[in-house]
């Protein structure tokens, strides 16, 4: 298998980018989503344009999709269409790895770079900064 076209770790998950935008005519980003025990990803959100797909590769991850909880094992799948508020969770004590395709690419590298910038910097990061950067790139937080 080759090996990661970029890492971007944003707090304690880890995303391995296998293709993107520019490897895919901005049809689609591929990449291991890598999630520890106890971690929640992201707040409850949607994309405006994007489709998404999750396949689990190890472990168990929790997905709640318009209110309905799903767990994804190795060989399970979940397709998430855009205007569909989740969220992923990790209620184990085991590493899970997720692949991850989102079509079109419009999210991408730049925006997982951007929040794990903002989350680098040690404070718990602003709500109203984090809501502004997912809203620029098209996912709309959902309450």
């Amino acid at each position: 298998m080759s090996q990661p076209k970029e890492i971007i770790k944003i707090g304690q998950l880890e995303l391995r980018f296998l293709l993107d935008g520019d490897d895919t005519n901005n049809q689609m980003v591929v990449f291991e989503f890598l999630i520890p025990p106890g971690s929640k990803v992201p707040a409850p959100h949607y994309h405006e344009a994007v489709d998404e797909l999750i396949y689990g590769l190890e472990g168990t991850a929790t997905s709640t999709v318009d209110g309905k909880k799903i767990e994804i094992a190795k060989g399970d799948k979940c397709f998430i269409a855009r205007g569909q508020v989740h969220h992923h969770d990790n209620h184990t004590n085991e590493t899970v790895k997720l692949l991850c395709v989102l079509s079109p690419a419009s999210i991408g590298p730049a925006y997982f770079r951007e929040l794990g910038e903002l989350l680098k910097v040690g404070d718990p990061p602003d709500p109203e900064k984090v809501k502004e950067i997912m809203g620029r790139h098209g996912l709309i937080v959902s309450h």
